[in-house]
This record gives structure tokens, sequence and C-alpha cells, in this order.
């Protein structure tokens, strides 16, 4: 089972974020400021705030609360001149506790849903740049008072999701308010008319750096009026008339870089804007269908100095050509710049913004995850992310990383990479880059290069790299982290991680199994994309024995299992019931399955689970139920709590559901039929036309449960007579002789022995044993049609050679070498009880070959050395006086062989089992 990976999703609601308040930032572990015998109260000032200033602002706090020396130090301005506050509910309360703190405060970042009161909270009126995410809501009166409450603003950046609800009129108001403006980008403002334009270029005069990106309209004419820009982004701007805007952007006097990337430029703009500009360095043209239909590669050319950026091309090598000679064959041009020691200013700021706007435009088109792109990231796009991973913008690196983990997402609901793709990232050195970020102090990069790591580790060879990169500890540890984001994307990459049997082990040695079940017990309600990650990896961890055991110890019963009854997301459900599913299904060898059995609530949660309107939650609580009930006192515990019920309603409601839940609902009626109770009540219930339809099924695993259903049922009489009356005799013979599991076919004769022993005599009404019907089935027939079929598989086993070779050799190798040949190995698995025990022997001594033939065969099955409970029918076979029937069976002269030589089987088996036990 793996986990469903998904892209970047939303977290604009509040169930995703933390409160944050200067309680909460001043709140810490520690009590003392010295450990271990060091006094680090009497470092330099200067030391304590360089160590102060690698902490994110959260563990700052924190640690300043540990002593008055700390505090004073840790409210230093200088290190509270950068908050990111997208993790935490960022609203007037929590603006108010951080004010305080603020006064410095030049760099936000912040969700702009409901924090634009938020932002003038602050008071943070040295407030220079802004950056704003999921900014659907915010409008613009919003924008208008941040802007006129902070007039020294140099950057604002709201995107990359649509303004929807920002107009002109914000612009407007920015334009008045902020004249220092330098940067401004927005994302999916519906329209930028041309007073919003005219009023940026006349009181924004220092305005360099404009992008109006997904935008519906632009008036592209006022917008050459901005005769200060020199970089400007129009990418996946819809609307455009090129004619207009290359007369008038060419002559915009300092533009020396334009991105026109996934808008309908032709080539004719192109060419134009190439030749016309007056010191045009840059066109960046990525993703521009009508352009790159038009555009022969072989005639691609500089104009005038101007680098052409387009997917046609090798856009490294169009970046070196920025660079002298020496740069050209450069692989990584971005590496060789960022290395350089004498740079030029100009150029260092065209490379910042080519990084920038490459950023943009490839996490874009990750996201339309379009056929057609598969070559380019192969070829480039891979190596062009893996740069970005170490551009010296944060914001740059965090597009990349998040890029990285959306471009290698083929299928989104099926988990499925692309595993060239994830492997270009591996051969690139990739994970290492995206570990260091993980290693990060910015909890957007650790987020964003988590998520990245967790996706790629779908792919085997990456999970491997992974692994052996140290990658494991890294997560475990991020898993502790208190921003929610860090810790969700952690518990997904562990999740994915340990999918496989490699991992688990070096899991919980780094500490992860107790950091997942401190997930769930921090945050155990409206965090739904953390509680199905952590559930999830602790439902694969729990597959493994060791593993299993480390859960339990960690509290891991008790967190899933408040999962299961409280929590309401399905995706939860899912996979706390699969989790509780795997930790019980190590049966005797650790007390797991009991464990679950005697937490309040359990057993009625995975009940109610069976009702969800969802298929998977459904399964995965018929599976949790099925291993259960291998624990006689779960298996009555599950029945009171109206389990009977629950599944057979479930059985007859599975006829078009999935192969799991079909085998699942079989098999737990099967755990359950083990107690006389619980199987007459399943009769009672209905419960045996559904898994007659069920052992019609022509999957192995479906059919194979249903006989063992039907096997355990059809020991009781009147469970055999509904079998009889709703049509079960035909499907379970089918089964007997056609099904390719020979575990499937034995349990069906078993079936068909116990109802047609004698129990069952005259002639039978059909139909639905809760129905009347006129007609009647001649029992007599039918029994012989059945025992014939069973006597078939029986002799199937059967080779006159050997066989007679070992009834005439008194050597014991001759039935060894019999024995192993007609093992089940999945036979071995199965409990009988005193009194199926005893009607096997009853049937020994019964005249009918067939049924002498059959029971003998069982009785070497039940015992043969290995079997999980061997031991257990031995001893059960010894109180029933077995082996003086056996003896018998095996020198009657009217006994057909194979009835011999099974007997003697048994015989050996029984005298192996009294010496081991001796």
């Amino acid at each position: 089972m793996t986990r469903r990976v998904r892209q970047k999703c939303s977290h604009s609601k509040d169930k995703d974020k933390t409160d944050i308040s200067l309680d909460t930032l001043d709140s810490g572990c520690l009590n003392s400021a010295t450990a271990c015998g060091v006094d680090w109260t009497t470092l330099p000032d200067d030391t304590v705030i360089q160590l102060f200033s690698y902490l994110n602002y959260r563990d700052r706090a924190s640690l300043s609360s540990t002593c008055q020396t700390f505090r004073l130090l840790g409210s230093s301005l200088c290190l509270w001149d950068s908050l990111d506050l997208r993790p935490h509910n960022f609203d007037t309360a929590a603006a108010v506790s951080l004010s305080s703190r603020c006064k410095n405060l030049q760099r936000l970042k912040f969700h702009a849903a409901g924090s634009a009161d938020a932002i003038v909270s602050l008071q943070a009126r040295a407030l220079r740049e802004i950056s704003g995410d999921f900014c659907q809501d915010i409008t613009d009166a919003a924008l208008s008072v941040i802007a006129a409450r902070h007039e020294m603003l140099e950057s604002v950046h709201l995107g990359p999701e649509a303004c929807e609800r920002i107009s002109s009129d914000a612009i407007k108001a920015l334009a008045y308010c902020c004249p220092r403006l330098r940067s401004l980008w927005m994302s999916g403002v519906r329209e930028v008319s041309g007073d919003a334009m005219n009023a940026l270029a006349k009181h924004c005069r220092q305005l360099k750096d404009v992008g109006f990106v997904e935008s519906d309209n632009i008036d592209e004419v006022a917008l050459g009026n901005m005769n200060s820009v020199k970089l400007l982004s129009v990418a996946g701007t819809r609307n455009l008339k090129w004619g207009s805007a290359v007369q008038v952007w060419s002559r915009l006097p300092h533009l020396v870089g334009l991105d026109v990337s996934r808008t309908d430029v032709n080539q004719s703009a192109v060419t134009r804007l190439l030749s016309s500009s007056q010191n045009l360095k840059v066109l960046v043209a990525l993703n521009c269908p009508v352009f790159e239909g038009e555009l022969d590669s072989n005639t691609m050319h500089n104009q005038k100095g101007g680098i052409l950026l387009t997917f046609l091309g090798d856009i490294l090598k169009g970046v070196a050509s920025l660079f002298a000679d020496n740069a050209k064959n450069v692989r990584d041009v971005f590496k060789y710049w960022r290395r350089l020691k004498n740079r030029d200013k100009n150029l260092d700021e065209i490379v910042v913004w080519i990084e920038w706007v490459f950023s943009h435009s490839l996490l874009r088109i990750a996201e339309n995850n379009l056929k057609e792109f598969d070559d380019f990231w192969l070829t480039q796009g891979a190596a062009v992310l893996l740069s970005l991973l170490e551009s010296s913008q944060e914001e740059v690196r965090e597009r990349a990383a998040t890029a990285v983990a959306t471009f290698v997402v083929i299928d989104d609901e099926n988990a499925t990479v692309d595993c060239q793709r994830a492997e270009a990232i591996l051969r690139g050195d990739g994970i290492r880059l995206l570990l260091n970020l993980a290693r990060s102090c910015q909890e957007g990069l650790q987020s964003e290069a988590a998520k990245a790591i967790a996706n790629l580790s779908i792919d085997s060879k990456v999970a491997k790299a992974v692994a052996e990169s140290g990658g494991i500890n890294i997560l475990a540890n991020l898993a502790k982290s208190m921003n929610r984001l860090v810790a969700e994307e952690a518990a997904g990459g562990l999740w994915n991680l340990s999918v496989g049997d490699e991992h688990k082990g070096a899991i919980a040695e780094a500490g992860g199994i107790k950091a997942l079940v401190d997930l769930i017990f921090k945050w155990p309600s409206n965090t739904d994309g953390l509680l199905e990650r952590a559930t999830g990896a602790l439902a694969n961890l729990g597959a493994d024995e060791k593993c299993s055991m480390e859960v339990a110890a960690a509290g891991g019963v008790h967190a899933l299992v408040m999962l299961a009854r409280t929590c309401k997301f399905e995706g939860v459900q899912e996979q706390a019931a699969r989790a509780l599913a795997n930790l019980a299904a190590h049966g005797d060898s650790n007390s797991n399955n009991a464990a679950i059995g005697q937490e309040a609530g359990a057993l009625e949660a995975l009940v109610q689970l069976t009702y969800s309107l969802n298929e998977g939650v459904r399964q995965e609580a018929a599976g949790a139920l099925w291993n259960l009930s291998f624990d006689d006192k779960n298996r009555e515990a599950i029945a009171a709590t109206g389990g009977v019920e629950a599944l057979v309603a479930l059985a007859q409601s599975s006829s078009s559901a999935s192969q799991g839940l079909q085998e699942r609902a079989a098999g737990a009626l099967w755990g359950l039929s083990v107690s006389e109770t619980n199987s007459i009540a399943i009769g009672r219930q209905g419960g045996i036309a559904p898994l007659i339809a069920l052992a019609r099924s022509d999957i192995v695993d479906v059919h194979e449960t249903a006989a063992g259903a039907l096997w355990n049922l059809a020991f009781y009489r009147d469970n055999a007579l509904r079998i009889v009356q709703d049509g079960g005799v035909q499907p379970l013979v089918h089964l007997c002789s056609s099904s390719i599991s020979k575990m499937a076919r034995f349990m069906a004769a078993l079936a068909l022995v116990y109802m047609f022993d004698g129990r069952i005599d005259g002639a039978v009404p059909m139909g639905h044993s809760s129905q009347g019907s006129s007609k009647t089935l001649n029992m007599d027939g039918v029994g012989r049609m059945a025992l014939k079929h069973v006597e078939e598989f029986v002799i199937s086993f059967y080779d006159p050679q050997t066989f007679y070779t070992a009834a005439a050799s008194l050597v014991p190798t001759a039935l060894a070498q019999i024995a192993e040949a007609i093992r089940i190995p999945e036979a071995g698995h199965l409990r009988c009880s005193g009194a199926e025990i005893d009607r096997f022997v009853r049937m020994l001594r019964d005249p009918s070959s067939i049924l002498k033939s059959c029971s003998a065969f069982a009785l070497s099955q039940f015992t043969m050395p290995g079997g999980r409970h061997a031991m257990h029918h031995s001893g059960l076979l010894q109180n029933a006086g077995a082996p003086r029937v056996l003896r018998a069976a095996a020198a009657a002269s009217t006994a057909p062989i194979q009835a011999k030589i099974f007997a003697k089987i048994v015989l050996r088996n029984l005298e192996h089992h009294h010496e081991v036990s001796s």
C-alpha cells in the first residue's frame, strides 16, 4: 500500500495554520540558561545575537524566554527585520502580540487571506517588502490600507495565485502612497488600466521591476509610459495587442529584460522587439505555442546583442552568451556566475531576474503537467531546476523545490512518478541539493524541499539515495517541527520511504515512529493532510513486526484508535484503519492484536467505519476486523458491537466493489465464523448468499477467501442447508475442480464434505433460504455429484508409482517425499477447533472411501511439520484417540491406497510432534 501523492495544495484555510501569539513565541521548554555545566549567558552579546540569527523566529523567541539576558538579546531589532508568517493564523490579535518586536521589520511574508488588517496592526512603519500568496480574497480596500500605512514600501509581490479581487484602483493607491516602490509583481489581476499604469509612471519614478502575470487585460500602450522600468514580465497574460505593445515597449529607454513566456506572442513581435528595443538584452519566451510553431530553430539568432531564451534552443547556453567567451561551454551557467569574483552589477541584476522568471514559468509548466514537455524536462528542464535550487534568492529556491516536487508526479491519485524525470534529478545530484535545503532554518524551504524529497522517493532508486544520504534522519527531525506544513511534508516523505521493507528499520532508528505518533497527539484535529500522511506512514511501518511493536510502545494504538473514532476525514479514517489492520496482523508473535481489542472504542469504531460511504475506508476497516478476529476475545467483542450485521451488510453490498473490499469483507466473515455463535448468526443474518456470490468471482483472492468462510459456515447443519438452498453447491464444485488456487480447491472440498456427510438427506426446497419455493433438490444425487468432484480433487495429489512404492516400503523417506509433494503451504495457517478435528476423525471411520480419503488428506495438511497450528492439531488428535483410528485406516484392506498413505503421513506427523514436544 502506498500513499497518494498530492501536488502543492492550498493552505489558505485556517485549519492548515498554527496560531501565533507573544505567549506562544515566548514559551520554551528550557527553564535554565545553563546546560552540561556551560553558562551560555557569559558569551559575548555579538556572538549570542549571531547564534540567534541562525534560528527561525519561533525558536529564537522560545530561547529568549529562558533567561533575562537572552530575552534582551533575543529582542534585538536586528533579529526581527524579517518574518515568514505563512504557516500561521496571522490575524489582528497575533499582529498586536508581535508589534513590540516589529519596529524594525522590513520584510514580511504572509498568506494574504484575512491578513490585511493584521499587517497594519504590526505597526511596522519601516516595512520595505511584502510578499503574499493565496491572494484570492485580498481586496482593493485591504491593499489600499496597507499601502497607506506603509509608505516606505519598495517591493510588493502578490501571487502566484490569482488576485481576483484586486483592480486598478488598488494599483493606483500603491502608486500614490508608495513612491519608493522599486518592484511590483501581481498575478491574475483582472485588468490593469491605463490610469493605473500612468499613476505608477508618474509617482513611482524608481520602479524598475514590474510583473503583471497571468492577467486578463493590461493596457500595453500605457505600460510604455513607465520609462523607469528595466525588467518587465507579462508571462501568461492574455489578450495582449502585440502590434501596439511592440511599438511602445521598444521605446522604453531602460528596458533590458522582457518576459513574454506563456503568451500568444508571435515571431514577428519577437523579432521586432529584439531589433527595435534600445537596450533590450534578454527576451524570455518559454512555452509560447504560436511563436514556437512559426519559428525554425535554425533561424534563431541575436539581434543587436539581445538574447532570445526559448524552449527551442538550449536556454542555459543562451544565458551563458551574456558572459565572456569562456562561459559558453559551462554546463551550469548560474553556478559559474555565482562563483565569479569580479561581477558586473548590471549583469548581476539581469541574471537575478532571469532566475526569478525561470522559477515562475517552470513551476507553472510543471503544474500543467503536459505530455509534450517530456523531452524538455529530460534534456534541460531538470538541469535548470537543479541550478535554481542553489540560487541566492530564497523565493527562487523555494519555487524550484516546489517545481521539482510537481513535475515528477504524473498521476496524483495513483501516486505515480515519471521515473526518468526522478532519475534525472538523481543524476544531477538533486538529492544532496534538496537535503541541504531541508536542513535550512527557513521553514518555507524546509517544507518545499521535504515535499520534493517525498514525491521523488516514490521511485525506489531515489528512495535508496535519500536513505544513503541521511535523508531519513533529516525527515524524522522535520517531522518534529512546530510548523505544520513542514511536519506534514516530512511525514509524507516518511510515508513514501516506508512503502518497502528496505527503510522501515532506518526510520525506526531515526526516531521516526515516535515523531509520527507525536504528530497525531500534537495536532489531533483540523489537520487532515498531516494526519493522513502520519497515519499512512505508521500503517506502512506497522506491517513490519519489529516496527509494529515500536508503534505500540510509542502510544500508536491509542493514537490510531482516537483517529478512527473521532476524525471525520476519509483519508485519515482509511489510513488509521489500515494501520490498525497491519498492527494486528502479526498474530501470536506480539500482543498488538489483543491490545487493540482492549483499547476503548476500537472495535466499535472499526465496525462503524464499515458503513462509510468511502470504499477505501470500508475496505480497510473490514481488513482490520479480519485480522483482529484471530483473537478469541476480539472475535466475540466484534460480534457484540454489531460486527456480524455490519459485515454481512458489507458483503451484500460488495457485488460491484473492488477486489480488495470483496476479499476483506469475506475474510472478516471468515474470521468471525470460527465461533459457533457467530457462524450461526452469520447464517441467520443472510451472510451466506453474498459469500456464495463472492465464491463465483474469477479473482483468486476473492473466491479463495469466500471458500474459507463457507467452509467454516458449512460445519453447522442449518448453514449447510442454507448453502444448498441458496445455490452454493455449484460454485463450490466449480472451485473444487477448477480454481488455480490449491487452497481454494481444498477449502471448497472441505465445505462440500461437511455438507454431504449424511447430515442432510431427502429433498431440500430451493431458492433463497428466507423465501418459500416450489422447487426441490434431491440431496442424494447432488451429494454424489459433489463428492465425486471432491474425490477428483484428492486423487489429483495421487501418484500411483510413488504411492505404491511407499505402501510396499518401510523406509520413512518415501512417506516424507510424498508429504512434501502434497503439501499445500497456505493450509498450515488454518486452525481447527476440537469439534472439527473430532468430525474428521469420525469421517475416517465412515464407510465412504471419499470421506475417508478427504479426511486423511485434510489431517495430513493440518499436521504438517512447520505449520503454524500443527502442534495444536496434533494435541487435539491425540485427545480424540485418532492414532488408533488412523492405524486402522492405514491397514484397512478395503480403503483406497491414497487414504492409507495419507493416514500414514498423519501418523508420521504425530510422531514427529510428539518427539519435538518431549
